[in-house]
């Protein structure tokens, strides 16, 4: 699963257009996330995302994002993509996530939102259990669980001893990722609305000067 590449590695989620996905191969990003989840506006039917899937150059991992999926769900997006990685926004409970790794045979990455020390501690339940962490700023109640471009206080993140590798999302853009990896020594960056002109429009301008900051923040 591509586990010998060194750092620093760029995700970029919530791709929707075919030209953005061409984009993205020449930028030798290392994961793209696929949205399946329908109150979002980068989410992706099944003949969309299949259709971006095709075009992913073999160095990037396919990444699908799903939200508390039932067992119907992840059979159909792994029939659309075959992904690298299932990514879990929702709820999912150790137990699920445990579920789904058995069921889809892949690894499994775990979004968390973050807003104070105390988010940190739910890591320690999926330890073992998840492969890769996300850690995301909190979503607002009404909100989408992701995606939506704020911020948390990244000196929340040295509270985090836990063994598992992680990625930093949440706001980050081709301003401040530098900034973010040096803070916090993340060595995997995500980023969706950070590189967009409106919800699921990526803008190839600001994907090269992201991927070519978070590189720089080693």
């Amino acid at each position: 699963m591509n586990e010998n590449i060194k750092p620093p590695r760029v995700k970029i989620c919530g791709l929707t257009r075919l030209d953005d996905m061409r984009q993205a191969n020449d930028l030798r990003v290392d994961l793209c996330g696929f949205v399946f989840f329908k109150p979002s506006p980068r989410n992706l039917s099944d003949e969309q995302a299949a259709g971006l899937a095709g075009l992913c150059a073999p160095f990037i991992e396919r990444v699908a994002l799903v939200v508390d999926p039932d067992d119907d769900e992840l059979d159909r997006v792994i029939g659309a993509i075959s992904p690298h990685r299932i990514q879990l926004h929702g709820s999912e409970t150790p137990e699920r996530v445990a579920e789904i790794k058995r069921r889809t045979h892949r690894p499994v990455i775990k979004a968390l939102g973050v807003s104070s020390a105390d988010d940190l501690k739910i890591a320690r339940d999926y330890d073992g259990v998840a492969d890769w962490f996300l850690f995301d700023a909190k979503p607002p109640a009404e909100g989408l669980p992701g995606g939506n471009g704020e911020a948390f206080d990244w000196q929340i993140l040295d509270g985090y001893t836990g063994a598992a590798p992680w990625l930093l999302a949440g706001g980050l853009t081709p301003d401040n990722v530098e900034t973010a990896m040096m803070r916090t020594k993340a060595k995997m960056v995500d980023v969706s609305s950070g590189v967009e002109t409106a919800p699921g429009d990526k803008d190839f301008g600001l994907m090269r000067a992201f991927v070519e900051a978070a590189k720089k923040g080693r």
